[in-house]
């Protein structure tokens, strides 16, 4: 059904989306003080934005913030599982265009994503918020026309940053692109301690097993494994850590967890969760290995770091057991449970990172569009890092709002360090 011009699942359900969006609103402070400080000078107005990230509460009020700034904003989902209706809903009724909706066809993700295109650079400079850089991957290919429209991108994930980095060593990227995952405020917060306490979080709403004295896997120990394996010893579990690198493994180690290859905690381990923004980290050989009722769920930025096609292919049947859990059962009757479809767990079976995490992410995003529309004629064709200030006001103004404050150096000691002699 469409609202305006917006495509959405139900129009009636706006009401519970405006409650989600109020409570998001409610707990950013740091997003409220960018948007008075910075957002209100004009720098957006009839500039379109093209936002491709999940449709809930706290991606909604991004855009909300960016569409009261004057700017033609329009969202897409990188796919219908990540949509939350009510929230669409919502989003329509407050002047964002929504493509998306929680019964699209998987098959045709792209389509709601070249409509925002169309939608916010067919007449029109952009910029883009983008996920998994799939904007900028349909702005390089089906909508390479619009490309030149296109002011620059900033880019949510880290498997988005690894996308663009290859495109920059290809030289073919159009527009100057900021990885805003890689701001400390980003993935020190949100893959940190977002991922960390949303997948466990999702995990164990899905479940309603406990977590303490389970052996938790973890497999990668990047900035989002770090946060799981966190959060999972936390809450009482055996944590072992699965890595291709061995200076990761020595700090997974160092932090007190137990080092295997992914062959042999397969055999050992209750709860599986990947974290590597790779693909096929668990397949067949393990699948053959596990025991008997273990929870496979994954926290990375792809789709595809469990082997599902595998994993279906070597059972003999499946059913779903609870709300989004999903039983394979494999040769001699063992049980292999997988939770949101194997797709980013806390998002496809869960709310999200807490909305205090991602009012420091999405204050981030907001400044990096306002940056890209402001500075984008400076700035040459590539995969920038956020400047160093910006993270530091985002930084500031998060401790100011909980009443928390740092020290400054005095010149004295400004000078000690910036110097070599006594």
């Amino acid at each position: 059904m469409q609202k305006n011009s917006s495509i959405i699942k139900d129009p009636s359900l706006a009401p519970d989306g405006h409650k989600k969006i109020d409570w998001a609103a409610e707990h950013s402070p740091v997003l409220n003080i960018v948007r008075d400080k910075y957002l209100k000078d004009g720098t957006f107005e009839g500039l379109g934005v093209g936002v491709a990230l999940p449709i809930e509460a706290k991606t909604a009020y991004l855009t909300v913030v960016l569409a009261e700034a004057g700017a033609d904003v329009a969202v897409a989902s990188p796919g219908p599982f990540f949509v939350q209706d009510d929230v669409a809903a919502a989003l329509a009724e407050r002047g964002v265009t929504v493509y998306a909706s929680s019964d699209a066809d998987p098959l045709e993700a792209d389509r709601p994503m070249e409509q925002v295109l169309d939608r916010v650079a067919g007449n029109k400079e952009a910029v883009l918020i983008d996920d998994r850089a799939g904007l900028t991957r349909l702005a390089h290919t089906t909508r390479r026309e619009l490309a030149s429209r296109v002011r620059g991108a900033s880019e949510e994930t880290t498997s988005g940053v690894a996308k663009f980095k290859a495109m920059e060593r290809e030289g073919i990227l159009e527009f100057p692109v900021i990885a805003a995952n890689d701001a400390r405020c980003k993935y020190l917060f949100d893959n940190r301690y977002g991922t960390g306490q949303s997948t466990l979080t999702a995990i164990m709403q899905n479940t309603n097993l406990m977590v303490g004295g389970k052996r938790v896997v973890v497999l990668g120990y990047g900035w989002c494994g770090k946060g799981i394996a966190r959060y999972a010893a936390g809450l009482g579990a055996r944590v072992t850590v699965c890595e291709i690198d061995p200076v990761r493994g020595l700090e997974a180690y160092a932090d007190g967890f137990d080092v295997l290859p992914a062959m042999e905690a397969a055999e050992m381990g209750e709860i599986f969760i990947t974290a590597t923004g790779s693909r096929d980290v668990l397949a067949a050989q393990h699948f053959e290995r596990m025991r008997d009722g273990v929870i496979l769920a994954n926290a990375g930025g792809v789709d595809v770091e469990i082997d599902v096609d595998g994993l279906r292919s070597a059972s003999s049947g499946s059913r779903e057991v609870r709300r989004n859990i999903e039983e394979f059962t494999l040769a001699e009757g063992k049980r292999l449970h997988l939770i949101g479809r194997g797709m980013v767990v806390n998002l496809t079976a869960g709310d999200g990172h807490p909305v205090e995490i991602m009012d420091l992410t999405f204050a981030i995003q907001a400044l990096c569009a306002y940056h890209l529309a402001r500075e984008h004629a400076s700035m040459d064709n590539r995969v920038h890092l956020l400047p160093k200030a910006i993270d530091d006001e985002v930084a500031t103004t998060k401790l100011d709002a909980v009443g928390m404050s740092v020290d400054a150096l005095t010149p004295e000691q400004e000078e000690f360090l910036a110097g070599w002699r006594e």
